[in-house]
């Protein structure tokens, strides 16, 4: 027996799939036992640890780290969603001397890692006579980088959709950019929203990186307050703290994206229907004669 995408697996398999999922499932827990063994023996539990998280203004302090985060993220992922799409149409376009020059720029684009990015936006700049705050550098190079690659997500939802698509768009009339608009950009954003997720939750990691070049985040404040000698240098339990907190937030952006594209997507259960002149019919109920003869008659009505 077998299905479209695997061999289904019979009795010997399914004992044998089992067995090692015990296995692994055993394995990580003494992974995580041993963690938390070590933790504990190395005094990260202790009371004195944690002292820190027992005070207000350290509470509100990852409040305002946690802001920073979001801040940058919120507009690091808008503007490489508008980048992506604007990188995608060029490199969709049917001319040569747009096609060909953004393919090469976001091949580059994506070549280049974001800490890169960065560090040219932060360092470089200054030496050329310019100056950017960390916060813009961290968002421009978030933007870069994550655009490039939304681009390509685009772009391959595209260009999988069956060519009929393009066809029919062209066959009522439309012209490029309402065949891109209308037709293959909706149901290319449908098919690749689950990776566009994945995307827009990378970078929303990312911004960990902006600690490096001093943005204020949650792990530059994490290591502030781990580096606190007069709290006993909890750098464990802050990063513990600032680690769920980063779960947390990509966690609710999955669910935010998954309760969209829900809303957004087509429930497979609907049945084809066929719009004649604002009137719905189902297909298996009409025949085509039966359809014509009411497009007629529609037609001498207007």
């Amino acid at each position: 027996m077998s299905s479209v995408l695997y061999d289904v697996p019979g009795p010997r398999a399914i004992v044998r799939n089992r067995i090692l999922s015990v296995v692994t499932v055993v394995i990580v827990l003494i992974i995580l036992g041993l963690i938390v063994w070590r933790l504990a023996a190395t005094g990260q539990f202790a009371a004195q640890k944690w002292y820190a998280f027992t005070f207000t203004k350290v509470w509100l302090d990852i409040g305002q780290a946690m802001i920073n985060t979001l801040s940058a993220f919120i507009v690091a992922a808008v503007g490489a969603l508008v980048l992506g799409f604007v990188l995608a149409i060029g490199r969709l376009s049917d001319h040569a001397w747009v096609r060909i020059p953004v393919g090469w720029i976001v091949e580059v684009l994506r070549a280049i890692p974001v800490l890169i990015f960065m560090f040219l936006l932060y360092y470089g700049l200054p030496s050329v006579g310019m100056k950017m705050e960390p916060y813009w550098a961290v968002v421009i190079a978030l933007i870069v980088y994550n655009g490039s690659v939304l681009a390509e997500v685009i772009r391959a939802g595209v260009e999988s959709l069956p060519r009929g698509q393009y066809e029919a768009g062209y066959a009522i009339g439309l012209r490029k950019s309402g065949v891109m608009r209308l037709v293959l950009l909706p149901q290319a954003i449908r098919a690749m929203m689950p990776v566009i997720i994945a995307q827009l939750v990378v970078t929303l990691k990312d911004t960990a990186l902006g600690f490096i070049i001093t943005y204020e985040e949650l792990l530059f404040y994490a290591r502030f307050i781990g580096s606190q000698s007069t709290y006993g240098s909890p750098i464990v339990p802050a990063t513990i703290i600032v680690g769920a907190i980063y779960i947390a937030l990509c966690l609710l952006l999955s669910w935010i994206a998954n309760a969209v594209e829900k809303r957004t997507r087509r429930s497979p259960k609907v049945d084809a229907a066929v719009v004649v002149a604002g009137l719905h019919h189902p297909v298996g109920e009409v025949t085509d004669t039966e359809l014509i003869a009411l497009q007629d008659d529609q037609g001498r009505r207007r």
